[in-house]
C-alpha cells in the first residue's frame, strides 16, 4: 500500500509538471529571464483528488510572511460553492497581504472557473477575487462576478505590488477589474464589462489583450484614478483588441482628476464611439488627464471627430509607454517553476471548512 501511495505520488506530480509546463511555455518570452525557479506545489481539486478542496483553503495553507514561490494548481471546475456541514455558499477568495509569491494557476481559462455574484455601492467587498499581497501570478483563469447590472461587481480586485496576469478570462457588467495600486501585467486576457470595466489608480501594462464592451449605447472601457501629476501611475494597452455589442464606448473616463491611459497599436473596432473619450462631472478635468493614442487601427481609431483634451501621440512621446519600464517590469516578472517541491503541510491545530 505504500509503495503504491509513493509511486501515484511521484506520478500525479510529473503529469502535473508536464502539464503546466506545456501550457504556460507561451508565456516565456514575455517574462524576464531566468535559470530555473523552485516552487511548492498545491494541488486544489473539488473531488478531493487534491491537496484541497477549495481554492481559499489552499491559500489558508502557505505560512504567513511566506518568502518561496507557491504554485496552487487548480484542476478543472467551476469554484463557486463550499460545502459544510449544515451550510452552502459560494466561494469568494482573498489573498491576504501577508501571502506574498502566490500563484493561482488553471490549464486553460474556459474549464477553470471562480465565480462569486456580489455588489453594490461598496467596490471593495465584492469581489470574486481580492489580492492584497505582493507578487503575485494568476494564470488561465475565469474570475467572474455575476451580480449583472444592477450595480458595481468586481471580478478581480489587485492592490498588491507586483502581479501578473496571464491567459484570463475577467468578467463582469460595472467595474470588472478594480485595478487598484501597484504595478501589474496583463497579457493575453479577455476582460468583459460595460461601464468603468477597467478602473482604479495602478501602473498597469496590458499586452496584447481583448476588451469586450456589452454597453449597447452608453460605456466606458477605464476609469483610471490618477490625482497627481507625480504619480508614475497610469493604464497603457499595447496590440489589444477593443470590441462590443454596441457603438458608444467611450475609451476612458477620468475618475481622477490626472487620470492617465494610453492606447497603442490596438485595433478599435466600430463599439468605439467617434468622440473617443468622455468627461466627468468636473470638466476641469479635461485640461489635467493625459488620454494618448498611437498608431491604432480600425474602424473605432478615426481621430477627425475625438475630444479635443485627448492627443495623439508622436513616435517619442510615445516611447515610454512601450515596454515594461515604466512598471519596472524587467526586474520582477518570473518565468514559470521549473520545479516543483511537496505541498506544504496543513497548519497544526487549524480546522479548514470541514477537511479532516
Amino acid at each position: 500500500m505504500a509503495v503504491t501511495y509513493i509511486v501515484y505520488s511521484v506520478l500525479r506530480v510529473f503529469v502535473i509538471i508536464s502539464i503546466l509546463l506545456g501550457v504556460c511555455s507561451a508565456s516565456l518570452s514575455s517574462m524576464a529571464v531566468s535559470s530555473t525557479t523552485d516552487a511548492v506545489l498545491i494541488v486544489v481539486d473539488q473531488s478531493g483528488g487534491g491537496d484541497y478542496r477549495t481554492i481559499q483553503n489552499a491559500i489558508d495553507a502557505v505560512a504567513s510572511n511566506n518568502s518561496e514561490l507557491v504554485y496552487i494548481w487548480i484542476k478543472p471546475g467551476t469554484y463557486r460553492f463550499i460545502r459544510s456541514d449544515f451550510w452552502l455558499s459560494r466561494e469568494k477568495i482573498v489573498v491576504p497581504a501577508d501571502k506574498p509569491f502566490i500563484t493561482l494557476s488553471g490549464t486553460e481559462a474556459s474549464n477553470t472557473i471562480i465565480t462569486w455574484n456580489d455588489g453594490g455601492d461598496d467596490i471593495f467587498n465584492s469581489p470574486t477575487l481580492s489580492v492584497m499581497a505582493s507578487d503575485f501570478v494568476a494564470r488561465y483563469l475565469t474570475i467572474q462576478n455575476t451580480f449583472g447590472m444592477s450595480g458595481k461587481a468586481i471580478a478581480l480586485r489587485i492592490s498588491g505590488d507586483r502581479s501578473a496576469i496571464y491567459g484570463c478570462r475577467i468578467l463582469s457588467y460595472q467595474d470588472t477589474l478594480l485595478d487598484d495600486s501597484g504595478r501589474h501585467y496583463y497579457y493575453n486576457c479577455y476582460i468583459e464589462g460595460a461601464t468603468d470595466f477597467i478602473c482604479g489608480n495602478a501602473a498597469s501594462l496590458f499586452e496584447s489583450c481583448h476588451l469586450h464592451s456589452l454597453a449597447t449605447t452608453f460605456g466606458t472601457i477605464t476609469a483610471q484614478h490618477r490625482n497627481s501629476p507625480f504619480e508614475n501611475t497610469g493604464f497603457i494597452f499595447v496590440g489589444c483588441k477593443i470590441t462590443g455589442v454596441g457603438g458608444g464606448t467611450a475609451l476612458g473616463r477620468p475618475w481622477g482628476s490626472c487620470s492617465r491611459v494610453i492606447f497603442a497599436q490596438t485595433f478599435m473596432s466600430n463599439a468605439v464611439s467617434p468622440e473617443g473619450w468622455r468627461g466627468w462631472d468636473d470638466p476641469s478635468k479635461e485640461r489635467t488627464v493625459y488620454y494618448g493614442e498611437y498608431k491604432c487601427y480600425g474602424p473605432g481609431a478615426d481621430r477627425s471627430k475625438r475630444v479635443g483634451w485627448s492627443r495623439e501621440l508622436s513616435r517619442e512621446e510615445s516611447a515610454p509607454f512601450l515596454n515594461k519600464s515604466m512598471i519596472g517590469g524587467r526586474s520582477w516578472l518570473r518565468p514559470t517553476p521549473t520545479h516543483f517541491k511537496k505541498h506544504l503541510p496543513r497548519p497544526t491545530g487549524v480546522e479548514i471548512d470541514g477537511e479532516n
